[in-house]
């Protein structure tokens, strides 16, 4: 029994020097998240797959048991909609191998506009992945949380590989009227959905979208702290990813998140010390 948590990055302006060190070199600065977090969304592989030696400094930097989502390209998922993906898919696990264990889950993030219609590109997408890989799956199209029957039948596609549905919870971003830039812009990006919260795997993730302020942030997830306190109870091991509009206090958000949880469940381990953000001093 496990919970993971984490963000959206692993470097951010606004964490350095107050959550971490001032300067960093880039194969620096995942170990120096992995001691505050231990799991992080890999939103850059969408647009761009790494160098092999940039996915080797990643594994370098963090333990076995961290835990990395790895988003899918979009050439995959945006551009063939998971169609004639073989060749595409193949390249990037090759380069992705030195990650190992660490790799959580394939994140499957689908447009709004995979509909119903195109589950059957889905579940021959998925049944083509390699066997040992887990995949979780986002989707944003409204068909899926509001009529019964296309919730159910994507249900059954995912289960019958053993793939996870992602809940992408963006009820407090929405509960009212963004009060900064940062805010104004999620409201204009970020998809309005239902909450959604029932796992059908042992490794449930949860992407948990706030807002600025932290202390609304941390109010606005009391569904999911006594959720993952069950899960946990039932012998599942989630992954929750903590995100506000400007994701300044999202890294303390994490930890925090995490502090809730075991205050309920004592047996959970410890997340590590966070490394220090300047020279040790004498006193």
């Amino acid at each position: 029994m496990r919970l993971h948590v984490g963000c959206a990055m692993w470097a951010h302006t606004a964490w350095q020097g107050r959550l971490l060190p001032q300067a960093l070199a880039p194969r620096e600065r995942l170990r120096a998240y992995a001691s505050w977090c231990n799991a992080v969304e890999g939103n850059t592989t969408f647009y761009a797959t790494p160098s092999a030696a940039t996915v080797e400094s990643w594994a370098e930097q963090t333990a076995p048991d961290f835990r990395l989502l790895l988003k899918l390209p979009k050439q995959i998922t945006h551009v063939l909609r998971l169609s004639d993906t073989d060749g595409p898919l193949r390249a990037f696990l090759d380069v992705m191998a030195p990650l190992g264990p660490r790799v959580h889950a394939l994140w499957v993030q689908l447009p709004a506009t995979f509909g119903p219609g195109d589950l059957g590109a889905l579940a021959a997408f998925l049944h083509r992945v390699p066997r040992g890989l887990r995949c979780t799956v986002e989707v944003r199209h409204p068909a899926f949380f509001t009529d019964p029957r296309w919730e159910g039948r994507l249900e059954q596609v995912l289960a019958g590989v053993g793939a996870e549905w992602t809940s992408f919870d963006t009820t407090d971003l929405f509960a009212a009227p963004p009060t900064s830039a940062p805010e104004r812009e999620a409201w204009e990006k970020k998809p309005r959905l239902p909450r959604r919260s029932r796992a059908l795997t042992a490794g449930p993730v949860v992407r948990y979208i706030g807002r600025d302020s932290a202390q609304t942030s941390a109010e606005g997830w009391h569904h999911w702290t006594g959720t993952v306190v069950d899960w946990l109870r039932e012998g599942r091991s989630p992954t929750v990813f903590i995100h506000t509009p400007d994701n300044n206090e999202a890294l303390a958000l994490a930890r925090r998140f995490h502090d809730e949880v075991r205050a309920r469940v004592p047996e959970l381990d410890p997340l590590p010390e966070p490394i220090p953000t300047g020279p040790p001093t004498l006193f």
